[in-house]
């Protein structure tokens, strides 16, 4: 109960002194993120990013998987509902990181991991899950080779080093089809 009470008094100051009901649904910068739910890689930290200004899916490793591509298969229509489009213009940025968990899953729960990223277990062999720097440029590629995926967006690979704050573009940005 300590930590609702606390998270309850942090939303109070958030009400009093952050919130802003002017917010849209679709983020300024028309840009989608999707990295890794481990805290140390918060993107709207380590990227200095403002509430509204990119929407951010997160998943174990940040990984290309079959909830994530859902994910990004019904983003057109919930910007149609608000009167945009997805496309042209919008970016996808992949935010990989050092020191990741998804190396425990691969050595503990090998199977569970397979599952979560929609691959058998001699497909994982080859994912690249102990190298933040190849899993990121091998996501980059899985994104342009799925045709599920709206085209046009711009798509780049970043990985966030843990030990020193810093980013490194792997892959600059390409578009991910026409």
């Amino acid at each position: 109960m300590d930590f609702l009470k606390t998270i309850t008094e942090r939303n109070e100051n958030f009400v009093q002194n952050g919130f802003s009901a002017s917010l849209k649904i679709i983020p300024t910068t028309k840009t989608i993120i999707v990295g890794c739910l481990d805290p140390r890689v918060d993107p709207m930290d380590i990227l200095g990013l403002a509430p509204d200004e990119a929407a951010i899916i997160r998943n174990i490793g940040g990984r290309i998987n079959p909830a994530v591509v859902e994910t990004m298969v019904l983003l057109p229509a919930v910007a149609r509902a608000v009167g945009q489009n997805m496309g042209p213009g919008w970016n996808l940025v992949i935010l990989h990181h050092t020191d990741c968990g998804i190396i425990g899953c691969y050595k503990h729960a090998p199977d569970q991991l397979a599952k979560h990223l929609g691959v058998t277990r001699p497909q994982l062999e080859c994912m690249e899950v102990t190298d933040p720097y190849k899993a990121v440029a091998q996501d980059v590629a899985a994104w342009k080779a799925n045709p599920d995926v709206p085209g046009g967006f711009m798509i780049s690979g970043v990985v966030y080093d843990v030990t020193t704050g810093r980013i490194q573009v792997v892959v600059p940005p390409t578009q991910l089809r026409e």
